[in-house]
């Protein structure tokens, strides 16, 4: 028998694993339609994610020119035990370039996570604030334990597949 799911001790511990992370992954297209992997320092703030970008990453661009983003993080290797199960969190997000005037809010969760100093260097440069808002996403913690989510972990639905509905499916498609 089945060891029943803790759905709200993953979802304790999918936030903790999100409030350890400072990078996103983020995963684009370039101008050719290439993927494109890239990463940016973040916050977040009211289920959204934000990135502080300079004009001059490559990444910009392509945030600039494509309406969609996903975001990624992802456990360290070292504290993974099984590296197939690798505990990870993905977002399909929407993108928008809301500039530097104003969010102050925003600035001052980065001058928290990133030092207020560099944000003050950085905000005298060519950087833009980008919001990415998540349209689905899926945290993975290991075999059998995924979940849809969103960011604050108000959606948290454990992911069940039907192995035996998909074994029926499969004979009835090849009949």
């Amino acid at each position: 028998m089945k060891k029943p799911v803790d759905v709200e001790k993953n979802k304790e511990n999918y936030l903790q694993f999100i409030n350890k992370r400072k990078n996103l992954i983020l995963s684009l297209i370039d101008d050719e339609g290439k993927p494109f992997i890239s990463y940016a320092p973040f916050v977040k703030k009211d289920g959204k994610l934000y990135i502080y970008i300079s004009k001059i990453a490559e990444h910009y661009g392509y945030m600039e020119n494509n309406d969609f983003v996903d975001a990624f993080l992802i456990a360290d290797e070292s504290e993974t035990n099984n590296k197939f199960a690798t505990e990870r969190v993905r977002w399909s997000c929407t993108s928008s370039n809301i500039g530097n005037d104003g969010h102050e809010d925003i600035f001052e969760l980065f001058n928290a996570d990133h030092g207020e100093a560099m944000l003050k260097l950085l905000r005298g440069l060519d950087f833009s604030l980008f919001e990415l808002t998540p349209v689905k996403g899926r945290y993975v913690v290991g075999f059998g334990l995924a979940f849809d989510i969103d960011v604050d972990a108000n959606l948290f639905n454990h992911v069940v597949i039907d192995k035996k509905k998909d074994e029926e499916a499969a004979v009835q498609g090849s009949k």
